[in-house]
């Protein structure tokens, strides 16, 4: 009877407080795959400017299969974690090639897929084919663990399964597509992390945290991301109308983007400590030095400067293009280059 109230009460509140979201107004597979690629990591109001970017740009998939990958990640520049703007891509080129445009309709085919995991599978399984598949993310997390009381600790990998096999439960078998809308908004809105809306909860009568007053102890999760602290340096290079970048291939987050040459260090170093390595320096002038600037990612602190360096002798800057394996790029050039946030903001404060 309790999980009845459950479902019945999150689909009734559902109706009157469902967000109004574009991609809610269809059951476009490829359309409800876009968001949820470009939800995963991201706030609806920061990813929304992006959805429909891509849906302008790209209003197929067939479209987003034949786009080149440096255009794609140019598009996807400012929400980060570039590697699901790679797998966005490729998914695209296997969905067009293997399965001829159009998506698989259950959640272990599309389990298969590069960039899908378990719950984007669940996502498009449901919202799009409308199969009682139930989602299962941060949100479902902490208003299952609210609701009825569990302990388990989200942060083991075991727990997943325990949810899981709950939310599958759940579902009801015959409108999945409007219960798994409905408890990750509930789970986004109402049900939030800190400060949830307890008092106007439909489901207070029957939460178990809201009776027990554990709200603010669950979902349990113990184990922390440990963030490590870097130093970049990024050293800007510049003659007449050109400047010196180059195409980043390590594989991290950003990997395929543009960058400007740059020394990474686990402790701060001094400015006259970094020019001294830079090659010909005697020949160039230091026109500015950046404060640092403070970017975060899930594992990472990074303090970024950026060392404006203006080069007036041609083969001066030939020499260094090619000791340090640097491309010549015109601004405009740049412009259309893909790049990671960092270099995107100080190039809008000093030459846009």
């Amino acid at each position: 009877m309790e999980r009845e109230i459950f479902v019945n009460q999150l689909i009734r509140w559902y109706g009157h407080q469902k967000r109004d979201l574009p991609w809610r107004e269809t059951r476009d597979p490829y359309k409800i795959w876009l968001s949820e690629i470009i939800l995963q990591q991201t706030r609806v109001n920061q990813g929304m400017p992006y959805y429909l970017a891509f849906i302008e740009r790209y209003p197929t998939v067939e479209l987003l299969a034949k786009a080149p990958e440096q255009e794609v990640l140019r598009l996807w520049q400012g929400l980060g974690y570039y590697s699901r703007a790679r797998n966005l891509h490729a998914c695209a080129q296997t969905i067009v090639e293997q399965y001829h445009g159009c998506f698989p309709d259950t959640f272990d085919e599309l389990l298969r897929l590069k960039g899908i995991g378990r719950y984007t599978a669940a996502a498009i399984a449901s919202l799009a084919f409308n199969k009682p598949t139930a989602v299962v993310d941060g949100n479902v997390y902490r208003v299952l663990a609210r609701v009825f009381g569990l302990y388990n600790d989200i942060s083991e990998s075991k727990t997943l399964k325990i949810f899981e096999q709950l939310a599958n439960e759940l579902i009801p078998a015959n409108n999945a597509a409007e219960y798994n809308q409905a408890i990750m908004d509930f789970g986004a809105t109402q049900c939030t992390p800190k400060n949830p809306a307890c008092d106007t909860c439909p489901l207070h009568t029957i939460c178990f945290a809201q009776q027990h007053g554990e709200v603010e102890k669950l979902p349990v999760k113990s184990r922390k991301t440990k963030v490590k602290k870097l130093y970049f340096d990024y050293f800007m290079f510049e003659h007449g109308q050109q400047i010196l970048m180059h195409k980043r291939l390590g594989k991290d987050i950003w990997q395929g983007l543009y960058q400007f040459y740059l020394k990474e260090s686990k402790t701060k170093q001094k400015t006259e400590e970094c020019l001294k390595h830079i090659p010909l320096i005697d020949h160039i002038h230091v026109q500015s030095v950046s404060s640092p600037v403070r970017h975060l990612l899930s594992h990472r602190e990074i303090f970024a400067r950026f060392f404006r360096l203006r080069v007036n002798d041609l083969n001066t800057f030939v020499s260094i293009q090619q000791e340090l394996n640097l491309q010549a790029y015109s601004l405009s050039e740049v412009q259309d280059l893909p790049k990671p946030i960092l270099i995107q903001n100080y190039l809008k404060s000093e030459m846009y």
